[in-house]
């Protein structure tokens, strides 16, 4: 997220938001292992994880589904086979020109002529590309990393792989980023926050809980709701997430006062704030009280650019 807000502050204005379709079901076996043997030569090491790709996959009918592609979902090794499978993606962009590897003298020649540079951000198969340039350049790196992916069996999402201007804006790991003016100035800068489908998952989250026994004490409802908001908070805090964090507050107050009126149907505003708020409005049973998610302070992601190590620097 920092990479992205740096970069997009500057002049990589244009952003291709790639997706890849059915990432870990069509890597392939062959080109997979193929990197893997590039890095490792223990024979008994390589024996065991092609027999985990080929070992299959059990139907409910518990007939065995043979695998030719991909790696098994849920598994723990699924997650480091596709970052090695994804790394074609990395080392590709790290030593093409324009890249992350041309110098700053390159990149102001390549400006002068009129070419573009860029820069990735992955997590996962999560990718986006910041580009320095025009429309029709991101158009061209998109069709250029399509026929990358390909060598490893992957494919682009027509649909969903698009290419945006920063003031557009765009969703990312969750977060919603976008170029705006600065209230009451003329300038403008990147701001990141939840997007709509984050918000929409936690109030999701708060409505399910919401909606168990009114049998139950006020305590037990606040103990399951109070860790999804708190997690909630400390994951989207590095960004201008204050506005967004007074939706859930005021969301998750409302379900809960509605839940504390059909525990008690025809009580009073007034016996309510004595029993459930402390002669307040804020929901609290005995020491137990409801998290404000409001009242969460909001910082940044710091860049630290060539300070994170890669671990590409030393691959031929």
């Amino acid at each position: 997220m920092a990479e992205i807000r740096h970069f997009t502050s500057r002049s990589y204005e244009w952003v291709v938001e790639g997706d890849i379709k059915a990432c870990f079901d069509e890597i392939s076996h062959a080109a997979l292992m193929g990197r893997v043997r590039a890095r490792v030569g223990d024979k008994r090491v390589l024996a065991l994880v092609k027999a985990f790709l080929k070992a299959g996959v059990l139907r409910e009918d518990r007939t065995l589904r043979e695998t030719d592609a991909g790696t098994p979902q849920g598994s723990i090794l699924s997650p480091l086979l596709s970052n090695v499978a994804l790394s074609v993606l990395d080392e590709y962009i790290a030593h093409a020109p324009g890249g992350p590897g041309t110098s700053r003298n390159d990149r102001l020649t390549r400006r002068r002529h009129g070419l573009p540079n860029y820069r990735p951000a992955r997590y996962a198969d999560d990718w986006c590309l910041v580009v320095s340039g025009t429309k029709a350049d991101a158009e061209v790196l998109r069709d250029e990393i399509a026929g990358v992916l390909s060598t490893m069996g992957l494919r682009l999402s027509e649909e969903k792989t698009l290419i945006t201007h920063i003031d557009e804006g765009l969703d990312f790991l969750g977060r919603h980023i976008q170029r705006r003016r600065k209230r009451g100035t003329d300038r403008r800068y990147v701001y990141t926050y939840p997007s709509h489908r984050a918000l929409t998952a936690v109030t999701g989250k708060v409505k399910i809980r919401c909606r168990q026994s009114i049998n139950l004490p006020l305590e037990a409802l606040l103990r399951q709701l109070n860790p999804v908001l708190r997690g909630w908070t400390n994951h989207f805090r590095p960004g201008v997430s204050s506005i967004a964090f007074g939706y859930p507050r005021a969301f998750t107050w409302r379900q809960v006062i509605r839940w504390i009126r059909r525990k008690h149907p025809g009580i009073t505003w007034k016996e309510l704030r004595r029993r459930y708020c402390g002669n307040g409005w804020w929901p609290a049973d005995g020491d137990v009280i409801m998290f404000n998610p409001g009242a969460v302070r909001t910082t940044r992601h710091r860049y630290r650019g060539s300070k994170i190590p890669s671990p590409w620097s030393n691959v031929a």
